[in-house]
């Protein structure tokens, strides 16, 4: 069955989005991370999504006491991406209580890493694919890697990642839709697998949710901007994926 899976993006320790991974662009939507973490869980969420920003444009840690508040009321899986950059980082992090981490600039700047840290942490590390017109862009999305999707996505796979999120920059925080027929090249491209492929960027109705549901080989969906403005109901979305 699909996951629905909630995000929790921060910046300077507060949850907001980003308009197409536009730092310029932001909307703010509380002031208390663990507080909309224990929101998302009494609605039925079974794991959150949580992206440090701040982190993902320069490598530091700054929103660590916002993840760890909501590690410490998280009674699901919390996962983490956004400024890990090394071994240490990581081990940091599954220490402290999140489940997974995603790696996405340095899976791309230092590639040796990937496969490094699922050999040390099998099962816990997982990669951000963040298409910018079919290549991965990094440091916040600001930067366009010159690296393909697919071949991104083919490489930390073989590596021995647990999952790979998608995510089309152009789509995120629009509302407008995800792109459905990328993701579905993108999945047919990759050789066989043990890894979750998650979708992430621009759900903005039930309606996107359940053609997404319609993808083979899609195991989730990451939701942000629809459930903070009211465009999803999580208890609404739960109930027609389940049934």
């Amino acid at each position: 069955m699909l996951e629905l899976i909630p995000a929790i993006d921060l910046r300077g320790g507060r949850c907001v989005r980003l308009y197409q991974g536009d730092y310029d662009r932001e909307t703010v939507y509380g002031e208390n991370p663990a507080a909309m973490a224990q929101h998302w869980q009494s609605l039925g969420a079974t794991r959150l999504h949580v992206v440090d920003l701040d982190g993902a444009r320069d490598g530091t840690q700054l929103n660590a006491e916002a993840v760890r508040s909501i590690v410490a009321v998280a009674s699901v899986p919390v996962e983490l991406g956004g400024g890990v950059r090394d071994l240490d980082t990581i081990a940091r992090w599954l220490d402290a209580g999140v489940e997974r981490v995603f790696l996405g600039t340095a899976a791309v700047t230092n590639p040796e890493l990937v496969g490094q840290a699922c050999a040390r942490f099998p099962g816990h590390v997982a990669a951000g694919a963040d298409a910018r017109n079919g290549r991965i862009a990094v440091r916040g999305w600001e930067v366009d890697s010159g690296e393909g999707v697919v071949e991104f996505a083919r490489r930390v796979i073989e590596a021995g990642v647990c999952a790979v999120t998608y995510t089309d920059v152009a789509r995120d925080g629009t509302l407008e839709g995800p792109n459905l027929d990328e993701l579905a090249t993108l999945i047919e491209s990759l050789p066989a697998h043990d890894a979750q492929i998650i979708l992430a960027g621009g759900i903005g109705s039930l309606d996107d949710i359940k053609r997404a549901s319609a993808v083979k080989g899609l195991d989730g969906v990451i939701m942000g901007r629809a459930l903070y403005e009211g465009r999803v109901d999580l208890v609404e979305a739960l109930a027609a994926i389940q049934g």
